[in-house]
Formats: C-alpha cells, structure tokens, sequence
C-alpha cells in the first residue's frame, strides 16, 4: 500500500464541504439539545406528576433509545403522517432532542446544586418566582455545569457521521461518497479520522479553558 498526496489533494475541497455540514450539525445540534434540556429540567420541577409523570416518560423513552433509530425514524416514518423536513433538519432535531436528555440531567444536578441559602435570599427579598429563576438560581447553576455541558457536544460530535445514514453528507458522508466513485479509501478515512482527533482536542482544550475561568 503507497500513500497517495494526489488523493488527499483532491479530497481537500469534499472535506470542506463536509466539515461545514458537521459544524452545523454540531451548533444547532448544540443549541437544540441545550434549550430542551432546560425545558425539560425545569418542568421536571413542576410540583404536579401530571406534568412530570410524561416528561419523565418520553426522556427515558428517547434516553433509552439509539439514535440511529431515532434518525430513521423521523426521516422515514413522519413523511408518511405529511410531516417532511430535509434530512440535515431531521438530524439536528434528532441529535439535539437526544442529547436533551442527557443535558437536562446535568441541569437538574446544577439547579440542586445551588445552596438553598440562594432560594431562602430570593423569598426574603420577595423577588417573583421568574426573577428568583433568572437572575438567581440559573445563573449560578449554569455556571456550575457549563463544562459538563461542554461534554456532551464533544459527544455530539462524535455522533454526527449517524446522520451519513439519512444521506446527510457530513465529513465521513462526503469521505465514503469520493472513496466509492474513486476506489481511493486510505487517504479520505485517514483525513477524516485526523480531523475527529484534532476538532475534539482542541474542544477538550476549551473546556479546560472554561473550568479554570469558572473556577475563579
């Protein structure tokens, strides 16, 4: 086996364009998951079951579910009720509200988190529950679980060549489709591969950025 630079050379403009796609996905993915976890946290906190009852139900039913089926299923299965978006739509929803259960468990550790001095502070002011929330108590629970948050999009993106699957080319979409038309597997995969590596090391170096800033 030689190595090919001809092949990397020409592979080049295909792995941009799939790097753009992956880091879309990875940002409205993000955002996705970000915002419904929250959602999902705070209604956890609803002193009703019927409102915590089916939150917990549907979380631990996506929760407990692989994503690839996931995929499949909003792609292949909602067209049939007339409910149709583009498969890179279809796999940010999918990748954002299945990590959504895993960010609202970081939430609500974050929110129990917050001494419950804070709460008794925000009573004694007699601040309104919405400010007691957003000037108070989610401040300082983000605060505490932005890194663990941060976490989770590395994970995202490691997840995003699923979306391969529902023909969304991403980095390994678009490394599979010049292999095939090609028959050149090495460099692409390899391209790919060292692209993973050093997209997560650098995320991983920012993480460690951002815990030494909260910790101070």
């Amino acid at each position: 086996m030689t190595w090919d630079w001809s092949a990397v050379s020409d592979f080049m403009p295909h792995f941009w364009d799939g790097l753009l796609v992956t880091l879309q996905i990875l940002v409205l993915g993000s955002l996705v998951s970000f915002g419904v976890g929250l959602v999902w946290a705070l209604l956890m906190r609803v002193p009703s079951r019927w409102v915590t009852w089916p939150v917990g139900v549907i979380t631990e039913f996506i929760r407990n579910t692989p994503l690839l089926v996931q995929l499949f299923f909003l792609f292949y299965v909602l067209p049939e009720w007339n409910i149709t978006f583009s498969a890179l739509t279809t796999g940010v929803v999918a990748i954002g509200l299945h990590y959504s259960t895993y960010t609202m468990q970081v939430y609500r550790a974050g929110i129990e988190g917050v001494p419950v001095g804070q709460w008794e502070a925000a009573t004694a002011l007699n601040l309104p529950m919405r400010r007691t929330w957003t000037a108070v108590i989610l401040p300082q629970a983000i605060r505490r679980v932005a890194p663990a948050l941060g976490n989770y999009v590395i994970s995202m993106l490691k997840d995003t060549p699923l979306l391969m699957a529902i023909t969304v080319l991403e980095m390994l979409g678009e490394a599979r489709l010049f292999s095939q038309q090609n028959f050149q597997f090495t460099e692409p995969l390899t391209v790919i591969g060292v692209a993973f590596i050093v997209i997560s090391y650098l995320a991983s170096l920012a993480l460690r950025a951002l815990e030494r800033r909260l910790a101070h």
